[in-house]
């Protein structure tokens, strides 16, 4: 064999792994500071804060006698405060200073140790609002009217007389649509593949034909999908599906929803040249709007426009909104789509494994710095909730075992706590094993 043949595959790999683990120390690193400066603030003292596990390669301590290191193995990270018997927070150490115990994790007041648990999670949610609305205001919102910024690429044959500056008003004698309308442009518009256009151009209104809103052109291509594995990419544009031309992307839709999973031949058109492939559509659950999930069989790609829209900054608190309203909607989501798989309503294969969420890290990563980014906002959404199910050894069974001491009057005892711990450990790792056969051999 010709060792020459798997350098791209292990080229692939190592940035893929690069990717996660990159994904992964910014998570965790922002999750552990939040104990730990809450801590601090709290009375509490850290003696290690460690992004790694195993051997150190890097430490250095601060002025206010916490360890920062650095170690070998980049899957995770902790925070061990003074007096802990493991970085897990359970237990006393021996030989702890009774005066030093105000400062330990066990000895500290209830509302201290509360708080310096509950900021992991926290921190993650901060994060995923600040990248979220960072990345909102940079990249803006369509401008109102919709105005052409740039025109796309698309094969011979279509009809365009628009151009860059150009204010559309109306699409097949239809007003379009006001708040959310680039969203929208597709609606309710004639499924013809050359529509008029009314537009605004140098102050001017004047009719003008341009193709379909949404012509099957490929706005993006999800990590993991049919599409992603046969090399599609943003900027394709699907000229013929399943022995048919296509000009709309709902026909696109329309024929793989039918497909029932078979295969379809598809030609794609890609700077100037044209080419065959074959691609079997995956089958998918889908939240709906109003709860519950829909199974459909889909390629892995979203629409796109035949145009780049100008876009203009939106405030900083209808940003901000934006970014609650994703979180939010990852959060309900996840919890959603976990009670469905339980009770068997979808698919097992909806959970993803560390080296799903590996692949898909690597994927983003390869879509450029704005996808992954985005990525990494949504995963830290998603670990700061996995953080807060009351699971122990988890932050949210730390906080159960806080609400049973606020109840009662006392903590649980080590003996039960070791126990739960225990548990919990078992149980986080069981579900770990199973998302790694999810990822590797049930759902690959």
């Amino acid at each position: 064999m010709d060792p020459t043949q798997i350098l791209p595959q292990f080229g692939n790999v190592a940035f893929t792994l690069a990717a996660f683990v990159v994904a992964l120390s910014v998570i965790v690193a922002i999750h552990e500071y939040g104990h730990y400066i809450v801590g601090r603030w709290s009375g509490i003292k850290a003696e290690v804060f460690s992004l790694g596990f195993g051997p150190v390669l890097i430490s250095r301590r601060d002025r206010h006698g916490t360890l920062w290191q650095i170690a070998a193995l980049p899957f995770g990270g902790y925070v061990k405060f003074m007096g802990d018997a493991n970085p897990a927070s359970v237990g006393q150490a021996a030989g702890t200073d009774p005066s030093q115990l105000r400062h330990t994790m066990l000895g500290a007041p209830l509302w201290a140790r509360a708080a310096t648990v509950a900021a992991g999670p926290i921190f993650n949610f901060v994060l995923s609002m600040l990248i979220f609305t960072a990345v909102i205001l940079t990249q803006g919102r369509p401008a109102d009217p919709l105005t052409v910024e740039r025109m796309l690429p698309l094969p011979p044959g279509y009809v365009n007389e628009l151009r860059a500056g150009d204010e559309i008003l109306a699409i097949g004698g239809a007003e379009l649509p006001g708040e959310g309308g680039l969203g929208r442009v597709a609606e309710g518009y004639p499924a013809e593949p050359v529509l008029d256009y009314r537009i605004r151009r140098d102050g001017r209104e004047m009719l003008l034909r341009g193709p379909y809103p949404q012509p099957p052109i490929i706005g993006a291509v999800s990590p993991r999908s049919a599409a992603a594995a046969a090399g599609l990419r943003a900027g394709d544009v699907i000229t013929t599906l399943d022995g048919r031309e296509v000009f709309a992307f709902a026909q696109l839709i329309e024929t793989v929803t039918a497909s029932d999973g078979r295969p379809l031949d598809l030609t794609i058109w890609r700077d100037g040249a044209s080419r065959d492939l074959t691609l079997t559509p995956r089958r998918v659950d889908l939240p709906r709007e109003g709860g519950g999930f829909e199974t459909r069989w889909l390629l892995g790609i979203s629409s796109g426009l035949f145009f780049e829209a100008a876009t203009e900054t939106p405030g900083l608190g209808t940003a901000l909104a934006d970014a609650g309203g994703q979180v939010w909607r990852i959060i309900t989501s996840s919890i959603s789509g976990l009670g469905a798989m339980i009770t068997g309503a979808i698919s097992s294969c909806n959970l993803s494994g560390p080296v799903g969420i590996a692949q898909t890290s690597g994927a983003m990563a390869e879509q450029g710095a704005a996808s992954f980014i985005w990525f990494v906002a949504v995963l830290s959404t998603a670990v700061g909730l996995l953080n807060l199910f009351p699971i122990p050894v988890l932050d949210g069974g730390h906080l159960v075992f806080f609400g049973y001491e606020a109840i009662t009057g006392r903590q649980p005892s080590d003996k039960a706590l070791r126990v739960l711990m225990a548990l919990g450990l078992s149980l986080i790792l069981t579900m770990t094993v199973f998302a790694v056969l999810n990822d590797l051999f049930l759902c690959p």
